[in-house]
């Protein structure tokens, strides 16, 4: 399992644009036929990309989290971004279609991913953080999650958010995870932007249509940079970095937050006029 260590915040103003995409853009998650996980320094965080073709995968317990199986210390979310497919833990299947949601509780110790049709396969994204208590494992169907829609197309940032993993939904230890959707005709998200130095924060891009990327903004609000990013490709937000981006069409991103406050509007709000 690769290592990205932690962004510094001093460190961060002196990276090349290549230095810094190779400390906060994760790419390749999503392996035909493979599993692929990578562990990001910031509050323990683990991403991964799972895509089943004809033989189920495992979820398999890397030596760098030194457990006796994954969940032993840790929760997981899982959103399946592909064709239809199931998750069985610990011998009980549960089927998931696209935008399906899947949490994990700690001491599941047997996870398996599996697709419907090899041809179609599922594309499960997973992210997972420590975990001190122990939730249920249970899952929820996209069109069972009543979404809220904030922005507004004057501003070219009407979007729905879905909470999947949230207090008011799918209990949890930390983990809080859901998917943003853009209407057609907007493509700014999180714009005017926050921090919140109580937890980091990971964007997974999807439904990019071809040659059109999103322009992803990070770093200290009077120092912001740039990351040019694809389909399916994740950044990593540092509790003291923004996290904002803009497309050139609309798209969805599943976004992730792992730390210390579970409350959603725990936000510390930039300014535009503050922003450099």
């Amino acid at each position: 399992m690769e290592l990205i260590p932690a962004i510094d915040i001093r460190g961060y103003a002196r990276m090349s644009p290549e230095e810094l995409r190779r400390a906060a853009l994760v790419q390749s998650l999503f392996v035909p036929g493979k599993l692929v996980l990578k562990q990001w320094e910031t509050d323990r965080t683990v991403l991964g990309g799972v895509v089943p073709l004809r033989a189920k995968l495992k979820l398999i317990n890397p030596r760098e989290l030194a457990a006796a199986y994954f969940n032993e210390r840790r929760e997981l979310g899982v959103i399946n971004l592909g064709g239809q497919g199931s998750v069985e833990v610990d011998g009980r299947t549960h089927p998931l279609g696209h935008l399906d949601c899947l949490y994990v509780g700690r001491g599941a110790r047997a996870v398996t991913f599996a697709s419907a049709k090899s041809n179609q396969p599922a594309r499960f994204y997973l992210l997972s953080y420590p975990a001190q208590k122990t939730y249920p494992t249970i899952g929820v169907s996209f069109h069972q999650v009543k979404g809220v829609a904030l922005g507004s197309v004057a501003q070219a940032n009407a979007r729905t958010i879905y909470k999947f993993i949230h207090p008011q939904s799918i209990r949890s230890c930390q983990l809080v995870m859901g998917v943003t959707c853009l209407e057609p005709g907007s493509v700014w998200n999180t714009m005017p932007p926050h921090t919140h130095l109580r937890r980091s924060e990971v964007y997974l891009y999807f439904k990019l249509k071809a040659k059109e990327p999103i322009f992803h903004f990070m770093g200290h609000p009077h120092e912001t940079r740039h990351l040019v990013v694809g389909e399916s490709e994740a950044t990593l937000s540092p509790p003291w970095s923004i996290h904002s981006g803009v497309g050139t069409a609309n798209y969805n991103f599943v976004w992730g937050m792992g730390g210390e406050n579970q409350d959603f509007a725990d936000m510390d709000a930039v300014s535009m006029g503050a922003l450099r």
